[in-house]
């Protein structure tokens, strides 16, 4: 099986390839243009046609940059029934697209249309509903065939509602107290990063040390992996009859042991076990470009791999800075961090994905504290930041896109991912 390379005593090196090669290749392309053919507003400029030699491909500006149902979707976290604020801010922002939480299972038909024909009439499309994991069904305890049943009878609903993607988290804890705020004296002055660390105290204890919490059994991986694998046999080819993509969510943070419990969704070698469980394009992953680096891992190889596979059924796009694997990060901003950005979006373009693109977890800075705009954000106590920040991840995002539509349109097509690697 194709393995994502992975050395872990050059690992920072082996991450920070980054798009210096596009760009020398880009430079060394146009370094021999002795004139340079300009087109008139609208036009190609700078084509490969008669009377141009830049290295620029002809496209239409903006159309062929625009998103649509063949390019990735910018989304946001959204309300199912967002107020007229909320509708406003985003479509302000070009965003049109909903990661929302979802109805009590099992869903219907009818109230799934009506969620999505309500953002609709907004401008506004369902990208994914996000649920987690029953405790029943991740513990293997009394009542996980009925929570498995009433799954079922929900993405049955969801297929036929035009729902296209789940988004699931899978937990027996999710190792939240080891979040603090890091403030960014240095570079970007003042700035707050949500940071991550085993040995951050809690009451005096260190993170890695915490209990199990109570009412929580002790259990084994092999066991947890017992749990998960009859999940994924039971309801995915549901899901895949259905028409509906499911998308596990990457444990975050993906320590090894969450207070006394093994995390089966927090590595590499994890995600490449459910992929093989259940060999259908529904039982794929949110392929997450920070959560990849969080655990030592190149996120543009493993993107590659999971797109080969085609397993890529949503998208989290933000950056880390990577200490140690596994047990110290923090997440910056998306072009000081440890993960390729650009080299990530090329190659979504190149594999023709056509699904959600979330850009998350904005970082905290003076206008959003000035004006109490992070007050929704789950992580404003640790470092998360408000809508200023959104903006600044959303056009980022959005400029990453454009570039890499323009780069990989003009020179490979639609799709082909089959030409050498020179990211």
């Amino acid at each position: 099986m194709e393995s994502p390379a992975h050395d872990g005593s050059s690992r920072r090196s082996f991450l920070k390839r980054g798009s210096t090669a596009a760009a020398a290749a880009a430079i060394g392309a146009s370094a021999g243009a002795a004139g340079t053919a300009f087109a008139a507003p609208g036009g190609h400029g700078g084509g490969h046609g008669p009377g141009g030699n830049a290295p620029f491909p002809q496209l239409n500006w903006p159309d062929e940059v625009r998103e649509g149902p063949d390019t990735p979707r910018l989304c946001q976290w959204i309300d199912r029934r967002p107020d007229e604020a909320t509708v406003r801010k985003w479509r302000q922002a070009g965003v049109t697209g909903v990661v929302s939480g979802a109805p009590d299972s099992p869903w219907t038909v009818e109230e799934l249309t009506a969620d999505r024909e309500n953002l609709e009439a907004n401008g506004l499309h369902v990208t994914a509903f996000l649920i987690s994991a029953p405790d029943s069904v991740v513990r293997g305890e009394d009542g996980r065939d009925q929570a498995i049943e009433d799954m079922k009878t929900s993405l049955v609903a969801a297929g036929r509602a035009g729902i296209p993607v789940v988004e699931y988290n899978w937990y027996v804890h999710r190792l939240k107290e080891g979040y603090y705020e890091e403030i960014d004296e240095t570079d970007r002055i003042g700035a707050g990063y949500t940071a991550f660390d085993l040995d951050h105290e809690v009451d005096g204890v260190k993170v890695r040390d915490l209990p199990r919490p109570d009412g929580v059994p002790a259990f084994t991986r092999e066991e947890l992996w017992e749990h998960y694998e009859h999940f994924l046999r039971e309801v995915m080819p549901v899901a895949e009859e259905a028409g509906v993509r499911m998308a596990v969510h990457p444990n975050d943070p993906p320590a090894a042991i969450s207070r006394g419990t093994p995390q089966i969704m927090g590595s590499v070698p994890d995600w490449k076990r459910m992929v093989d469980t259940v060999d259908s394009p529904a039982n794929g992953m949110t392929v997450h470009a920070g959560v990849t680096a969080e655990v030592g891992f190149d996120s543009v190889d493993f993107l590659r791999w999971m797109c080969r596979k085609d397993r890529v059924n949503h998208i989290h796009y933000r950056n880390v800075r990577v200490d140690k694997p596994r047990v110290k990060y923090a997440e910056v901003f998306p072009d000081n961090g440890e993960t390729d950005m650009f080299g990530f979006m090329r190659q979504l373009i190149r594999a023709g994905y056509a699904r959600g693109i979330l850009a998350e977890h904005p970082r905290a800075n003076d206008f959003d504290r000035e004006n109490g705009s992070d007050q929704s954000n789950q992580y404003k106590d640790v470092g998360g930041g408000g809508h200023g920040m959104e903006l600044y991840d959303t056009g980022y995002a959005r400029a990453m896109m454009q570039a890499a539509l323009i780069m990989e349109r003009g020179r490979f097509g639609h799709g082909d991912d089959d030409h050498d690697d020179d990211r």
